[in-house]
Formats: C-alpha cells, sequence, structure tokens
C-alpha cells in the first residue's frame, strides 16, 4: 500500500467519497450532509489522504480540517477527521489503522492539539477502531450534535492533552 496526499477534489477521491456517501445511505437512509469543500482540506490548515494499493487502485481516504473554538461545539486546536472510509472488499488488512495513524501525526505536526470525529451508531466497526485507537467520547460537535445516532469520539495528540 502506498498513502498520498491529494486534493479532496481530485478524481480518485471523488471517487472514494461518492462511495463512502453511499455506504451511508445504506446504513443511515442519506448521505452525510456535513458542508465540505475540497479547500477546507489545503494545507497547512487541513490535509487529505488516499491509501492505494499494490496495483495503483484507491482503497481507502481520509482526512483532517482545522477547526477552532465554534457554537457547533469545536475547541481551538482541533483537527476534525472527515471521510475515513476503506473499500469494503480491502477491509481487514490493517489499512485504516495505517491511515488513521497517518492522519494523527500529520495533524499534530500542523500544530493541531486534539482529533476529534463524527460517526455514528450503526458503524460499529467505525467505533471499535477508534476506541482501540485511544478516541474517547467527547461532547457532541458539527452538523449532527443533535441527532441520537451521533457518536462523537477525540483523542489528544500532544502529551499534555488527553481529550
Amino acid at each position: 500500500m502506498e498513502i498520498r496526499t491529494t486534493r479532496y477534489d481530485a478524481p480518485d477521491a471523488v471517487k472514494l467519497n461518492d462511495l463512502v456517501q453511499q455506504e451511508y445511505v445504506r446504513r443511515y437512509g442519506d448521505g452525510d450532509v456535513t458542508p465540505m469543500d475540497a479547500a477546507h482540506f489545503d494545507p497547512p490548515r487541513g490535509l487529505y489522504l488516499l491509501v492505494y494499493d499494490l496495483d495503483g487502485t484507491p482503497v481507502a481516504s481520509g482526512g483532517w480540517r482545522a477547526q477552532d473554538a465554534s457554537p457547533e461545539g469545536f475547541a481551538d486546536g482541533d483537527a476534525e477527521m472527515k471521510r475515513m472510509f476503506v473499500l469494503p472488499e480491502a477491509r481487514g488488512r490493517g489499512l485504516a489503522r495505517a491511515l488513521l495513524a497517518e492522519l494523527e501525526a500529520t495533524a499534530k505536526a500542523a500544530g493541531r492539539h486534539r482529533m476529534v470525529l463524527e460517526t455514528g451508531l450503526k458503524q460499529p466497526e467505525a467505533i471499535a477502531l477508534y476506541r482501540s485507537s485511544g478516541y474517547l467520547p467527547v461532547p457532541k460537535f458539527g452538523v449532527y450534535r443533535h441527532d441520537e445516532l451521533s457518536v462523537c469520539m477525540g483523542k489528544g495528540l500532544t502529551a499534555d492533552l488527553a481529550v
């Protein structure tokens, strides 16, 4: 596998984003309506990554974008993870864990203090991955902060910040 930096609006990223939206529709009946813009993921205030298989096929995606204190529930120094996704046929190979580690490392290197994410109760495998990677529940934030199916988690990226 190879992890590559890309733009959120690059063709391979759009392809995987369309697939993750289909996954949300299957699980929740609708796609994610969180406002997203390719510029949100432009360094140094964000980053978008794709994982490519040995044959050059994109098999996983994920990114983070900088957030600071806001009425939506973010805190200063947050990095919000978005669009973490692995193709079903590529699951179980450690791609999500490797991608997650790279997202955390790059957010920390960019000066972010905490990684936060929003997932849902109908994604138990995602919740298990995040828990096993040190993520803990945090107060709900973002578009889905009032949704009963929403699960928000966070992890400190610096030694002085737990969550």
